[in-house]
């Protein structure tokens, strides 16, 4: 009998996809799903034909070995592939692969929850209800920032960012500018009356709330730093579902600290699950734990479109979302 290649999964997934790994492969689980540590990782690639890893683990260029190395393909969990040393990968003819377009929809879904929920202060004023401390309805509390009519500039106008950008634009009828590195000019853009502009900054100063949809890794680390924060309107939001290493921290709790921006909603973190007590501790920002593709529907799909590249691999096909 064939022996099944021998894949591990580096942390819990959806229980179908679970199943369905367990009758093709021969799977080792992370029964306890704590994120493993560099001296794991480094077993597994010794140890597995692939390794079937997700943005909590760091697969820098100094967790993959020399020598004898046996995985020959990471099927990442998730869209963005920042966590992963692809360079240190391909020296090594490891391919990656990742779960693009499933996604998609959740996640701008999130960006808009953190968009009106920042702009409309109910993170603030759900934490005030629930501590018994409202007084009933007055004409000046907790007044917020109108979304509807206003403008969204969106950095990255990829698949997120355009759902994004749909979202605002047909739901509350926001004007769209964004910022891509390469032209984008299709229906879609053109249905919504989107506007390419030459550069971030022209972005950042023409938008009430700016949404981060680029990736992240090296060449997009603190994009958003303290200079371009500068560059947004004082009234102006960050929204970030993207990366959180794609933000200069520091920065950000600078600029939110002296009203240089009126507000941030993040979904992730540099550095992550550490998150600054000092965004922790303020009220104009609103604060998820990575929820973005967080939907029972979305991560199973994610989970399946794993599973379709280690089938593709392990039946000698062309892989269907390869990264490297």
């Amino acid at each position: 009998m064939e022996m099944k290649p021998r894949v591990i999964v580096t942390r819990r997934w959806p229980a179908a996809v679970e199943q369905i790994l367990a009758e093709r492969f021969d799977t080792t689980f992370n029964q306890g799903d704590a994120p493993l540590g560099p001296t794991e990782l480094k077993a597994a690639f010794l140890n597995f034909d692939a390794i079937l890893p997700t943005v909590s683990d760091k697969l820098p260029a100094s967790v993959f070995p020399d020598a004898d190395v046996r995985t020959k393909l990471l099927a990442n969990f998730g869209v963005g592939f920042s966590h992963i040393d692809t360079d240190a990968a391909r020296a090594r003819g490891i391919a990656v692969t990742n779960t693009p377009g499933v996604l998609t929809d959740c996640t701008a879904d999130i960006g808009m929850s953190l968009l009106l929920s920042v702009a409309r202060r109910a993170g603030e004023g759900e934490r005030q209800l629930r501590a018994g401390q409202w007084a009933g309805w007055c004409p000046t509390h907790m007044i917020g920032t109108k979304v509807t009519g206003k403008t969204i500039g969106i950095i990255g106008m990829g698949r997120i960012g355009k759902a994004m950008a749909k979202r605002a634009h047909f739901g509350f009828d926001m004007d769209v500018v964004f910022y891509n590195r390469s032209k984008v000019d299709d229906e879609e853009t053109r249905a919504m009356g989107a506007r390419q502009l030459a550069s971030i900054e022209e972005v950042l100063a023409a938008s009430d709330f700016v949404s981060l949809h680029c990736p992240g890794g090296a060449e997009n680390r603190h994009l958003i730093n303290a200079e371009r924060l500068a560059s947004m309107r004082r009234g102006a939001f960050l929204i970030n579902t993207a990366r959180g290493d794609v933000v200069d921290q520091k920065a950000l709790v600078a600029a939110l600290d002296s009203g240089t921006i009126a507000g941030a909603g993040l979904d992730v973190y540099d550095g992550e699950p550490d998150v600054p007590g000092a965004l922790m501790r303020m009220e104009n920002v609103v604060l998820l734990p990575h929820l973005g593709s967080a939907t029972e529907e979305t991560r199973v799909a994610m989970g399946m479109k794993a599973v379709d590249n280690l089938t593709a691999f392990f039946e000698g096909r062309a892989l269907p979302d390869k990264v490297v």
